[in-house]
């Protein structure tokens, strides 16, 4: 099963990422855990400096940006 977690305190854009990559999951038919990410240290772990992240099976996919639900979709691909 595929793992994507979203790196953010909770603000707009991390909504929507959590938001789309929810409904990626759901137009792909997909078995694959959405958990949202909010504690400082696990962002920084990723290097991420800019939020919101997407992380997919432990590897950065964006940062400071929401990708297109089509967009995830690639990435799950």
């Amino acid at each position: 099963m595929k793992r994507i977690e979203i790196l953010g305190t909770g603000c707009a854009k991390c909504e929507k990422l959590a938001a789309t990559a929810k409904e990626a999951v759901a137009e792909l038919g997909i078995e694959c855990e959405v958990e949202k990410v909010t504690d400082i240290q696990k962002i920084m772990a990723y290097g991420i400096m800019m939020t919101p992240g997407l992380v997919i099976d432990g590897e950065v996919k964006a940062v400071g940006k929401v990708p297109s639900v089509a967009e995830i979709k690639e990435m799950l691909g």
